[in-house]
């Protein structure tokens, strides 16, 4: 139990890591939840910060994801805790953390992606067939919110199909996962929603043209 609790808490405050936050103050001395959609994420840096500094969050917002997943059952040194189980706390909190910053009062960005990295490390064609999801979305569209909600909805059944296609190694427990990180990551985009069922949710544009 001790290993389980030590995977939760590192995971949570490597997934509490505000890149985008941290760049938009080195930056451009703004907080990115003041400025463009206000939030904390790859997308609203590239409208801010340029498509350099975004690519940098972007890499780190998976990089939190999948290193706290990669190195979970290492952290087991008595190797008492079913590897799958310490797995899956480690995806879990290093999204919420994404979420629900605790160096940052609770607040956060939308978690698609750290929750890219989370898949990327349990399951990574699940992953990659998201990304390719979310890619088309947006490159039709130019809307980042509607290409994170299809990838989050299109998420269970990747890990699914995926696990059947012996692709990965199939659990339960990751169809399971990924039914409720796409649910507290919809959630997370309900105001996107509102917006969307507007017409109102604006297109990606870049920091020179807006």
């Amino acid at each position: 139990m001790i290993s389980l609790v030590v995977v939760i808490l590192i995971s949570y405050l490597a997934g509490s890591i505000p890149f985008s936050y941290i760049a938009g103050r080195l930056k451009e001395g703004i907080d990115l939840r003041d400025h463009g959609s206000g939030n904390l994420g790859a997308s609203n840096a590239f409208r801010l910060l340029g498509a350099r500094t975004a690519s940098l969050v972007l890499l780190g917002d998976v990089a939190k994801g999948f290193l706290p997943v990669f190195f979970a059952a290492a952290l087991d040194w008595q190797h008492v805790v079913d590897p799958l189980w310490l797995h899956l706390a480690a995806a879990l909190f290093a999204v919420l953390g994404h979420m629900y910053s605790i160096y940052l009062k609770f607040t956060g960005g939308k978690g698609i992606a750290t929750t890219a990295g989370v898949f990327l490390a349990l399951m990574p064609w699940a992953s990659l067939f998201a990304f390719a999801l979310w890619a088309m979305v947006l490159a039709a569209r130019r809307v980042v919110s509607l290409a994170s909600l299809a990838a989050a909805v299109a998420l269970p059944f990747l890990v699914y199909g995926t696990g059947r296609l012996s692709l990965a190694d199939f659990h339960w427990e990751l169809v399971y996962l990924a039914v409720i990180v796409s649910i507290v990551v919809i959630v997370g985009h309900r105001s996107n929603i509102r917006r969307l069922l507007q017409g109102s949710e604006p297109a990606l544009k870049r920091k020179k043209e807006a």
